[in-house]
């Protein structure tokens, strides 16, 4: 098992480099970038300052006003003095060629140094931080919820196949699983949060401004007050794939010999259920928990954070990504990369931790 982690964790290494090596070459050939960004702004600063002395008359003499037509390998360049657009390069790290600029992200990263953001005055680990709150009760409460819901349905499917409550039930997870979240999460809104209807859950943030103030009591209430109306709708479709997973597995071992035997002894059925069948149906559902967590923690939660004004992991790459803030998108990339590929390796662990028979030492890696 030792060998079989090793190799596991060597893979990773490659694994990384090419992750990284992939996304870097397309950040390069990908239109725009911090010093156009800054470039535009500064544009944008000078024609407004422009229009307001000509009363709104527009560019008088266009390139005469702008300094000249200075070629540049950056739009919006015109005018502007060579040297200052040196120091901007400089100041992002674009002044070396790009397999020097590689090379020392990935000595940085290794030893687990982000830099700071480009457009915001903090780190990029420190920023991380604090959007970690919202991305992790996400995507922790999302998946203990719908386990919470799915194994218990999942089991009464199985036991009552193809009954009425089996029928209807189905019905209920298919058409769950076809609303998306996001929209489910626009009609809560309405419904619950001031939209047009009733206001009865807040609709911004994970607490409220008075939270420090609160008991203990209290705020756990104040809590999970403000996650009601974003976990159910994240919700709605997350357990529809773990219910029929769960169903599907209980039936197959159901009908197995072993069950059959022990319900000839007089054993009662509760016991031949959840002392005999339930260990190994569900080891496929069990084992793929940390999995399932990390992707509703990456995946599951731009629109509804943007929603629900919760401002997390997810927002942050996408804004990171829009505002060309390299720094914190290359650092995000790195450090979800990292965790997938070892909630992987732990998921694999867990199916020999749940069923001792099964051996990884005994598989290539």
């Amino acid at each position: 098992m030792l060998a079989y982690i090793l190799r596991r964790i060597a893979l990773m290494i490659p694994t990384i480099f090419g992750i990284m090596l992939i996304t870097f070459a397309i950040i390069q050939f990908a239109p725009g970038g911090p010093v156009e960004r800054v470039l535009a702004q500064l544009q944008g600063q000078q024609e407004g300052s422009l229009s307001r002395i000509t009363g709104g008359q527009g560019d008088l003499g266009g390139g005469a006003a702008r300094g000249g037509g200075d070629s540049s390998k950056y739009r919006g360049a015109q005018g502007l003095d060579p040297a200052f657009i040196k120091k901007l390069e400089a100041q992002f790290g674009f002044d070396k060629p790009a397999y020097e600029r590689f090379g020392k992200m990935l000595w940085d990263y290794l030893r687990f140094d982000f830099g700071r953001s480009y457009f915001r005055d903090v780190s990029v680990l420190d920023l991380i931080k604090e959007k970690l709150p919202v991305s992790i009760s996400l995507g922790l409460w999302m998946t203990l919820i719908s386990y919470a819901i799915s194994i218990p349905l999942g089991i009464r499917k199985a036991v009552a196949d193809g009954s009425r409550f089996d029928v209807w039930t189905s019905a209920v997870v298919i058409v769950g699983y076809a609303i998306p979240s996001f929209l489910f999460g626009i009609l809560l809104v309405i419904l619950f949060a001031g939209g047009s209807f009733l206001q009865i859950f807040p609709l911004r943030g994970l607490t409220s401004e008075n939270f420090e103030s609160l008991s203990l009591w209290g705020k756990a209430v104040d809590y999970a007050w403000h996650l009601v109306l974003p976990l159910s709708a994240l919700v709605l479709g997350a357990f529809a794939t773990s219910t029929l997973l769960t169903k599907n597995s209980f039936l197959d071992e159901i009908r197995k010999q072993y069950v059959v035997t022990a319900r000839m002894k007089g054993v009662s059925e509760r016991r031949v259920l959840y002392g005999h069948v339930f260990r190994n149906a569900m080891l496929i559902v069990i084992a793929g928990f940390p999995g399932a967590f990390i992707t509703a923690f990456f995946t599951g939660s731009l629109l509804i954070e943007t929603i629900f004004s919760l401002d997390g992991l997810g927002l942050l790459s996408f804004s990171s990504i829009v505002g060309r803030d390299y720094p914190v998108v290359f650092a995000t990339l790195y450090i979800f990369s990292l965790l997938g590929l070892a909630v992987n390796l732990l998921s694999d662990l867990t199916y020999t931790w749940i069923d001792p028979r099964i051996d990884f030492s005994a598989r290539g890696a």
